[in-house]
C-alpha cells in the first residue's frame, strides 16, 4: 500500500503543481499588463509593474489552487483510467473506500496548504502590493469619500460616539485628511476636528498633525455657541487602532481568518453593519476544506471507461466544474449579503452541494460500472 500511495500521490501532486503553475503564469501576465497600463501613465517604469504583479501572486495561488487541485486531479486520474493502471490498482485490492482515503489524506495535505498560504503568505504579500501601489500613485483611499470608522467612549462619565473619516492612507497608520465628529449620548454634534495628517500607533493614540477644531457649546441664552481652533498637533485616545483602520482601508483579501474576525466584532461592537465582512470570514474559514471537494469530485473520472471519452474531454469537465463552483461561491455571497441570510450557510452551501454531487457520482460508478 506504501507503493500506491507513492504513486498516486507523487501523479497527483505533480499534475496538481503544473496546473497551478500554468494559472500563475498567465495571471502574472495579466496582472503585469495592468499594472504597467495604470503605472506608464505615472511615467514609472516596466520593473515596478513587474514588481506588482508578483506581490499578487500568492493571492492568485490562493484563489486559484482549489481549482488547479480538480483540474490536476481529474488529469492524473483520467490518465491512470486511460492508461489502465487505475483498473491494474483496483484488481490489486485498491478498493473504493481505500481509494477515497488515500486522496482525501493528499486533500487535507492541500487543504492544510492553502490555509497557509492565505492566512499568513497571501495577505503580506497583498498588504504590501496595496501600500506599494498607494505610495506610487499618491496614496490609498477607500472610494471617493475615503473610510468612515466609528468609536465609543466614556469621558467624563458621559458616554461619548465618534464618527472618524480618513480620506487617504501613505502607510499603516499614517493618515491623511482626517475628520472626527464627536456626539453625545443624545446623537447631538459636540465638535469637529478636522488634520491634515495622523499618525496611529498600536495602542489607539491618534497624533493629529495641522488641526483645526471647531466645538458647539450651548450658551446661558440657549444659543449655541461655537469656538474654533487651530494647533499644530493634538492627542486623542482612540479604541479606533491600526488594525482596525487597516481593515477598513484596504481590501478584505489583505486580512487573515483572525484579523477579519476581529474586525466583524469591532463592526458589531460599534453597531455597524458587519454581514459582509462576516461572510467573508466564513468564506475564507470554508475555504481549505473545498479541496476536499475538488478531490472528492475528480475520483469519479478515475472509474470512467476509458472508452466514456478523452483525457481533453475529462479536463475540459473538469475546468466547466472548476468554474461552475467559482460562479456558484460568489453568486452566494452576494445573494447573502442581499437577503441578509446566515453568513457561515452562505459560505458552507457551496462546498457541499458539490460535495454531496461527487459523492453521489462515485457511488453510481462505483456500483453500476
Amino acid at each position: 500500500m506504501r507503493t500506491v500511495r507513492r504513486l498516486l500521490y507523487r501523479d497527483v501532486a505533480g499534475s496538481v503543481l503544473f496546473v497551478a503553475l500554468a494559472f500563475l503564469s498567465l495571471f502574472y501576465f495579466i496582472d503585469f499588463v495592468d499594472d504597467l497600463d495604470d503605472l506608464g501613465r505615472k511615467g514609472l517604469g516596466a520593473g515596478k509593474a513587474a514588481w506588482l504583479a508578483l506581490l499578487e501572486q500568492p493571492g492568485h495561488f490562493y484563489e486559484l489552487f482549489p481549482i488547479a487541485v480538480l483540474i490536476g486531479s481529474i488529469y492524473s486520474l483520467a490518465r491512470m483510467a486511460q492508461s489502465s493502471e487505475f483498473t491494474i490498482l483496483r484488481t490489486g485490492g485498491l478498493g473504493p473506500g481505500r481509494a477515497l482515503t488515500l486522496l482525501t489524506s493528499l486533500a487535507l495535505g492541500f487543504a492544510a496548504l492553502t490555509f497557509v498560504v492565505g492566512d499568513y503568505v497571501a495577505p503580506a504579500f497583498e498588504r504590501h502590493a496595496e501600500l506599494e501601489r498607494a505610495r506610487l500613485t499618491g496614496g490609498l483611499a477607500r472610494g471617493a469619500n475615503g473610510a468612515w470608522l466609528k468609536d465609543k467612549q466614556l469621558v467624563d462619565g458621559q458616554e461619548r460616539s465618534y464618527s472618524v473619516n480618513a480620506g487617504r492612507a501613505r502607510a499603516p497608520g499614517e493618515l491623511e485628511q482626517v475628520r472626527i465628529f464627536e456626539f453625545d449620548a443624545q446623537g447631538a454634534l459636540i465638535s469637529r476636528t478636522e488634520a491634515a495628517r495622523a499618525s496611529v500607533d498600536t495602542q489607539g493614540l491618534w497624533r493629529l498633525s495641522d488641526v483645526l477644531r471647531t466645538r458647539w457649546q450651548a450658551a446661558p441664552a440657549e444659543q449655541p455657541g461655537v469656538q474654533e481652533e487651530k494647533l499644530d498637533t493634538l492627542d486623542w485616545r482612540s479604541g479606533l487602532t491600526i488594525s482596525v483602520i487597516s481593515a477598513a482601508l484596504l481590501p478584505a483579501k489583505t486580512m487573515s481568518t483572525v484579523e477579519l474576525y476581529r474586525y466583524t466584532r469591532h463592526l458589531s461592537a460599534q453597531e455597524q453593519s458587519a454581514q459582509q465582512h462576516d461572510i467573508q470570514f466564513w468564506r475564507k474559514a470554508f475555504y481549505p476544506f473545498a479541496c476536499l471537494v475538488m478531490v472528492a469530485l475528480a475520483l469519479p473520472f478515475a472509474y470512467l471507461h476509458g472508452r466514456a471519452g478523452g483525457i481533453s474531454l475529462k479536463v475540459f469537465g473538469g475546468i466547466m466544474l472548476g468554474i461552475s463552483f467559482v460562479l456558484l461561491n460568489n453568486l452566494a455571497g452576494h445573494l447573502g449579503l442581499l437577503k441578509g441570510w446566515t453568513p457561515w450557510a452562505v459560505a458552507a452551501t457551496p462546498s457541499l452541494i458539490y460535495m454531496g454531487i461527487s459523492l453521489a457520482a462515485f457511488g453510481w460508478l462505483v456500483r453500476y460500472r
